[in-house]
């Protein structure tokens, strides 16, 4: 009994004092317990403070894009396909045309006894929004995309003599690709355009052969005028966003 004296008189001492003043200083018994306890709480908060942030990503610099068959000129059409079946164009589907779209023309100019020159042209646009979640911007998508692009035109099926250079002045990376390619009988001259301007990439095709005699068309003068054509399709995105 007189061993546990001090223990009940410090007891008592405790319950006399206000309920905080017992928790800082009456709690001998467990102050190894409470030591971790603080300990805990300590670094939870420097966690919440210098712990790592969700990447921060900013937002798609596009957010629209142009009409596909008014992104190239008229003039321009009329130039790659001379007799076009529609200068207006042919819309492809999509179901979001915030994110996608295209349109194609083509025609058969008949020279009579000279042959006839056949010709297809088509763009297309892809557009990426930022991906908070992943900490991916849309920028950075549509570079991973317009990678994949260059590989599908280079790995079109059927394609013969694929030769891949780069396409300078066109958007803010360009790529040019040529092949042939044998459909209907005949031998087909292709030019490709894949560019990237942030975080939209824009694939454009130009073909063409010649049929009934007359000859194909010079893969050379087909990709000066898929580049011009590229380079209007490029400034219609900046254009549809101002």
């Amino acid at each position: 009994m007189q061993r546990s004296t001090p223990r009940l008189t410090r007891i008592l001492a405790c319950a006399a004092v206000p309920v905080m003043l017992v928790l800082a200083g009456c709690s001998s018994d467990s102050g190894s317990d409470a030591g971790k306890g603080s300990g805990s709480s300590s670094s939870a908060s420097q966690d919440q403070q210098g712990g790592q942030k969700p990447a921060t990503v900013a937002p798609a610099k596009y957010t629209k894009l142009p009409n596909p068959c008014k992104s190239v000129s008229t003039k321009t059409i009329e130039k790659l396909v001379p007799a076009t079946k529609s200068k207006a164009g042919t819309s492809g589907k999509s179901s979001d045309i915030t994110s996608r779209g295209s349109c194609s023309w083509n025609g058969l100019d008949d020279n009579g006894v000279k042959g006839s020159q056949y010709r297809w042209f088509d763009v297309s646009f892809l557009r990426y929004d930022s991906e908070t979640s992943l900490g991916v911007s849309g920028q950075k998508r549509a570079e991973n995309n317009y990678a994949k692009e260059i590989s599908k035109a280079q790995a079109t099926d059927g394609a013969k003599n694929v030769k891949t250079s780069p396409a300078k002045g066109v958007g803010e990376a360009g790529t040019a690709i040529r092949y042939e390619l044998k459909k209907t009988g005949e031998d087909f001259s292709y030019a490709t355009i894949v560019t990237r301007t942030d975080n939209v990439v824009i694939t454009l095709t130009y073909n063409g052969t010649g049929y009934a005699g007359a000859k194909s068309p010079d893969s050379a003068d087909l990709m000066e005028s898929a580049v011009a054509a590229a380079k209007e399709a490029v400034a219609s995105v900046g254009v549809a966003n101002s």
